[in-house]
């Protein structure tokens, strides 16, 4: 069944300092977010690539992300919208109708291992959606007012990570859904969204680091461990 990769990658960046955005970076000699398609690239499941990025980015995404290294799964570049909400369902409405699953994923995810973003799909295809996260190890404690209210069960809570796999058809409908009610702040993953609507969605623990690259101290340690790895 056919499934479609939507990558997310129209941020600003208001968090890492500098003219340039995280996604279009160096990394190990290319563009972040070249190196985070070549992972989808790579991945059996993955039949095609969607990429969202910024209107003002749509040329340079063309000549220096894409087309310098061939990626055949690319069947397109959307423009993003004001939010990441809006941006993954510009990407959406591109996907078509007769593919069976869309895998959402972070551009400024670029350690995801092609091998996980399989188990993903292919746990997707089974128990209808899938998400890749890992479990907290830290004590977590719930605050308010600057005062600890309780501490958590950390067995059971989980640092959510993408790709995020759902069927098509569904994921589409909770967006639909989420736009009419126009309640699509609350929405923090995409997961999320199906959970609003009733939907169980199954946890896979990525077998390598699959960090988001937000500040410089996380651009460096992907830099380290692309440069440890020598998989950049």
């Amino acid at each position: 069944m056919k499934t479609v990769a939507v990558i997310i990658a129209a941020g600003s960046s208001t968090r890492l300092s500098g003219a340039v955005p995280k996604q279009f970076r160096g990394l190990s000699g290319r563009p972040l977010l070249a190196v985070t398609i070549s992972r989808f690239e790579a991945a059996d499941t993955i039949d095609e690539i969607v990429v969202v990025v910024s209107e003002d980015n749509l040329l340079y995404t063309s000549e220096k992300v894409i087309d310098p290294y061939g990626f055949s799964k690319v069947s397109r570049i959307v423009v993003g919208g004001a939010s990441r909400f809006e941006s993954v369902w510009n990407g959406i409405k591109t996907v078509p109708l007769s593919a069976g699953f869309v895998a959402v994923h972070d551009g400024a995810r670029p350690l995801v291992l092609p091998s996980d973003i399989d188990r993903v799909v292919r746990t997707a295809q089974q128990e209808r959606a899938a998400m890749l996260a890992v479990p907290v190890t830290d004590t977590v404690k719930r605050v308010q007012d600057g005062f600890v209210l309780t501490t958590l069960d950390r067995s059971l809570l989980h640092l959510a990570q993408t790709p995020q796999v759902f069927p098509h058809d569904l994921f589409r409908a909770a967006c639909e859904k989420a736009i009419a009610d126009i309640n699509t702040g609350r929405f923090t993953d995409d997961a999320s969204l199906l959970e609003a609507a009733g939907f169980k969605v199954k946890v896979v623990v990525p077998t390598g680091p699959n960090p988001k690259v937000t500040t410089v101290d996380d651009l460096e340690m992907v830099r380290t461990i692309i440069k440890e790895r020598g998989d950049g």
